[in-house]
């Protein structure tokens, strides 16, 4: 029988060899699989007793690893699809380790084995025009914090950046004057340029110049002047939304997040007439397909189908068996 290898090995030349080197994945795909495989080792610590650079490949067995998924639903209360993301991760790392360690094949097999969780697919939540004026006026503009957010705001509805596109932000991303745009860098490397609106060209023209710096530094600094993480822009929209709820009670039911705003860029535009394909290329979608849930979500659109339609010429009636047992089958 094969000694099972030490995972510390296969762990560092599966992200410094695979992932970095051969893939040359994005620091957003690493920093995604790092998040991952350290939940998988504090867990392993808790439930194996060993420490991080004592496990063997044989303790991430099938079991442990769908032990590690329940763990993630149960007591961290992730969703099936952040659950999917994790065991994502944990498929890439043994198909790696299949072509490493051919004697840990059937071990491999096993654990690739495992299928991703079904969910359903709820409509996607995004806010209306009188939410978006109440959330953007919620900050206080008088506090240099309050300016920052206001503008981080503006710039995060009307260009439908994500997260990680818009904290990494840099002076010489963005484009002033005329034909104003930002420019970023998604997911799959892509490279896409998106305008703004004059509105919020000034409020970011007024940032900038209020908040000097070299064209390699961030448009959304935090206070020490380095770059926000995704907690603290989750944190400050969470604040906002606490103040802009006493404004317009229509938020109270709603969880806003940074990819709400993602998609009320995307709502907005569809309103406006914008075709699928444009909407695409705005948020950087890898396929046309991933705007149609944007169709999906919008009521007023579906009933101004439901009004072009012709009704249906049938008058209501009453059912009436013709029969004495189902009618008595019809009583109960």
């Amino acid at each position: 029988m094969t000694a099972s290898p030490h995972l510390a090995g296969l762990l560092q030349a599966f992200f410094a060899d695979r992932l970095l080197q051969q893939r040359q994945a994005s620091p957003h795909t690493v920093a995604g699989y790092r998040d991952s495989f350290r939940l998988l080792l504090r867990f392993a610590a808790s439930q194996l007793r060993k420490q991080p650079a004592e496990l063997l490949l044989q303790d991430l067995g099938v079991r442990f690893i769908g032990e590690f998924l329940e763990h993630l639903e149960r007591q961290r209360h992730n969703s099936a699809r952040t659950r999917n993301l994790r065991l994502a991760a944990v498929h890439s790392f043994f198909r790696y380790v299949s072509f490493c360690e051919p004697g840990q094949s059937l071990l491999c097999q096993q654990v690739l084995a495992i299928p991703t969780k079904r969910y359903d697919r709820r409509p996607i939540q995004y806010l209306t025009p009188q939410e978006i004026g109440a959330l953007v006026d919620a900050p206080d503009t008088t506090a240099w914090i309050g300016r920052r957010d206001r503008t981080l705001l503006l710039v995060a509805i009307q260009t439908g950046l994500r997260v990680s596109e818009l904290i990494g932000l840099r002076r010489r991303d963005v484009v002033l004057g005329t034909g104003a745009h930002v420019c970023c860098t998604g997911k799959g490397r892509k490279h896409r340029s998106t305008p703004l609106r004059p509105e919020v060209t000034r409020c970011v023209e007024t940032w900038l110049r209020e908040q000097p710096g070299t064209p390699e530094a961030r448009v959304f600094p935090n206070r020490r002047g380095t770059a926000l993480s995704r907690d603290a822009v989750e944190r400050l929209l969470a604040r906002h939304w606490q103040t802009a709820k006493g404004r317009c009670p229509s938020l109270c039911p709603k969880r806003v997040t940074p990819h709400v705003l993602r998609h009320t860029a995307a709502m907005e535009l569809l309103r406006s007439g914008i075709d699928r394909s444009v909407i695409a290329l705005w948020l950087g979608h890898e396929s046309m397909e991933t705007t149609q849930v944007y169709l999906h979500a919008d009521m007023q659109m579906k009933e101004k189908a439901l009004s072009a339609v012709a009704p249906i010429g049938v008058k209501p009636a009453r059912y009436r068996p013709s029969d004495k047992l189902l009618a008595f089958l019809e009583a109960l």
